[in-house]
């Protein structure tokens, strides 16, 4: 199905879609920032333990995972004027490391 900006041979103006994703990846990364401080708080309540500096190990590298997946975007974004596709394996590490601190979270809540 072509429209009338296909027709014409005029490309497709994103306008403000893609500033307004970059705002959303990094609303996005400070929420897991959060989340991962917060998870590492009360990983460490109960006092420096081998089993506490590993969860926080694990916390500390699905953040970096996420954040690289962001930056990524955040940077492929704002460089050209039209925004690139998100990759499957991008979304899918993206998707991965959102799952697990949410996982790691829950399993620190109870």
């Amino acid at each position: 199905m072509t429209g009338p900006a296909q027709e014409s041979g005029i490309g497709r103006d994103p306008g403000l879609q893609p500033e307004r994703t970059r705002l959303a990846w990094r609303r996005t990364t400070l929420a897991a920032t959060v989340a991962a401080v917060l998870a590492v708080k009360a990983a460490l309540s109960g006092g420096p333990s081998a089993a506490g500096f590993v969860v926080c190990a694990l916390f500390c590298g699905l953040w970096l995972g996420f954040l690289a997946v962001a930056h990524r975007r955040i940077r492929a974004l704002s460089e050209s004027g039209q925004p690139t596709v998100l990759t499957p394996g991008h979304a899918s590490a993206a998707v991965l490391c959102t799952v697990a601190l949410a996982v790691c979270a829950m399993v620190l809540v109870f």
